[in-house]
């Protein structure tokens, strides 16, 4: 059934004429996929989220049915809310058909849809694109982690925004976008030393005499620096030439050396990429106190380190310097590190004995560091593993610290040092903890490995076997948190994260979606 181009599908179709016209054939073939892989992430959070305007939702043998507001009817099929194929061609409203889920949003007029269609429309679209840019199947096995990081096409496993990149042309896609394969030259901007603020250990080849040189993405100097002067040519020195990583502004330097994460002032699935001046105040304090945590784990974790952070006192020209992972694995032997994200394409995932083992691994590790007091944000981006040379799950990487959660009161419980942080990174609510590891963690990474309820079920059942803790215990008996992503879209005057609460599929317990700050 051919549909008609959405206006986003339209510009990407024509811009593409013009900057990349081999690819138009492929991206016209890869639309009504990325449709229906948009369209079921929108119904996933129609199914559980906990939509104000959603009244009643039935299950029955044909699927679910949905009572909105004023008496309205949507229909579709059962939900998995694990799922990671694209399982939903359409959802019936009021009896029609719809295939897109822009249209299906525009159609439902709830309030503030209409940004969230226009978003929904630019996803699709841009998912398409970044299907249609692959190569063909069969190359070579990946080495590096940068290799891994762009075979990861489809973006955010269940955010209907997976794609979403306002502000980028089709030509900055192609030319940025980790999925498109493209090496990135970084520029760098000059600023006095005395107006930056720095923790940790900025390098010699980042200083110029008694200035630092701060790397800057590309498309931030065109779109943003530029609007300031900091970006205008001879402010801009030429800097050097990186591979996206996954998150698109972090990039690892070609000649090898220290990932750079840099500010990247659009919003990019759900969050403006800027750097805060907090991140970087607290970048040295809490890689430290990570490094020191990690020992405690018996080598089965490694923590990226916080090399260096430096600000311009904006959250729009700042830079973060981070350890690669690599250096936790042992080329030698044949290990290899894989972002838990990239492992759905690879065939050794799909052994039943290998998740297993992946599962245990995850859980036992990730569960401990919960107990010892430190929540991770482990999706499936910041969440890597060591693979032995024949694929067999060796240990877990982690980076990225921005985000997690420390809890003062757990590491007084263990002996453990209390760092000396206050802000956002600090709690001892117990709700917060877990939602932030369960969330990540469990309904986000283990369950897009997974790709179903059932496999998931399988994979959340290596817990058993685990220490009885009270977090443990809340793991296999109560509703698995997951972030209520399309509610936070459609409510921008609420700050923070949104929740609701997913089925466990060890005991049935049934989740309900709820509002939380």
């Amino acid at each position: 059934m051919n549909l008609p181009a959405s206006p986003a599908e339209e510009a990407v179709s024509a811009e593409l004429a013009e900057v990349r016209p081999a690819l138009g054939s492929a991206y016209a073939s890869a639309l009504d996929g990325a449709r229906a892989a948009v369209l079921t992430r929108l119904w996933r959070a129609l199914a559980v989220e906990p939509l104000p305007w959603v009244e009643r939702r039935e299950r029955g043998p044909g699927g679910l049915s949905l009572t909105l507001a004023g008496g309205r009817r949507l229909e579709g099929p059962l939900p998995d809310p694990y799922a990671t194929d694209p399982y939903v061609r359409e959802v019936l409203l009021d009896g029609t058909a719809y295939r897109q889920a822009a249209r299906l949003v525009a159609a439902l007029g709830v309030p503030h849809g209409d940004a969230f269609a226009a978003e929904l429309d630019d996803s699709t679209a841009s998912l398409a694109l970044s299907r249609a840019g692959q190569p063909p199947a069969g190359e070579a096995a990946a080495d590096s982690v940068w290799e891994w990081e762009q075979r990861v096409v489809d973006g955010h496993p269940y955010h209907p925004n997976c794609r979403s990149r306002p502000g980028f042309s089709v030509a900055e896609q192609l030319a940025y976008a980790p999925e498109h394969r493209p090496l990135v030259e970084l520029g760098l901007v000059s600023v006095p030393a005395g107006e930056c603020l720095v923790t940790g250990a900025w390098p010699d080849e980042l200083r110029d005499g008694g200035r630092l040189l701060l790397p800057v993405h590309p498309w931030q100097a065109e779109h943003v620096l530029k609007q300031t002067g900091r970006g205008a040519a001879g402010v801009l020195r030429p800097g050097f030439a990186a591979h996206p990583l996954m998150s698109l502004r972090t990039l690892a330097p070609a000649a090898g050396g220290a990932h750079v994460k840099t500010a990247l002032s659009t919003r990019l699935t759900s969050s403006v990429r800027d750097i805060s001046e907090y991140s970087v105040e607290t970048a040295a304090a809490v890689s430290g106190f990570a490094q020191a945590l990690s020992e405690r784990l018996d080598g089965r974790l490694h923590i990226t380190r916080t090399l260096g952070a430096a600000t311009a006192h904006s959250p729009d020209l700042a830079a973060v310097l981070r350890e690669p992972p690599e250096v936790y694995a042992d080329a030698a032997a044949g290990e290899r590190v894989v972002p838990v994200a990239a492992l759905g394409g690879a065939a050794f995932t799909r052994s039943p004995a290998w998740r297993a083992e992946f599962s245990r691994l995850a859980l036992s590790v990730c569960l401990r560091v919960l107990d010892l007091g430190v929540a991770l944000e482990a999706h499936g981006q910041n969440l890597l593993v060591v693979l032995s040379a024949t694929g067999a799950p060796l240990r877990l990487v982690y980076r990225d610290l921005a985000d997690i959660r420390i809890s003062p009161g757990r590491l007084v419980r263990h002996g453990l040092p209390v760092p000396a942080l206050s802000g956002r990174l600090v709690t001892d609510d117990v709700t917060l903890l877990r939602r932030k590891l369960f969330g990540s963690l469990l309904t986000g990474a283990l369950g897009a490995s997974a790709g179903s309820a059932a496999a998931f079920g399988e994979a959340l059942a290596e817990a058993a076997a685990l220490p009885a803790t009270a977090d443990t215990e809340a793991l296999l008996t109560a509703p698995l948190p997951t972030k209520a992503l399309t509610l936070m879209r459609l409510s921008p005057g609420i700050p923070g994260d949104q929740w609701a609460e997913l089925d466990n599929p060890l005991t049935g317990t049934t989740g309900r979606g709820r509002r939380a700050g």
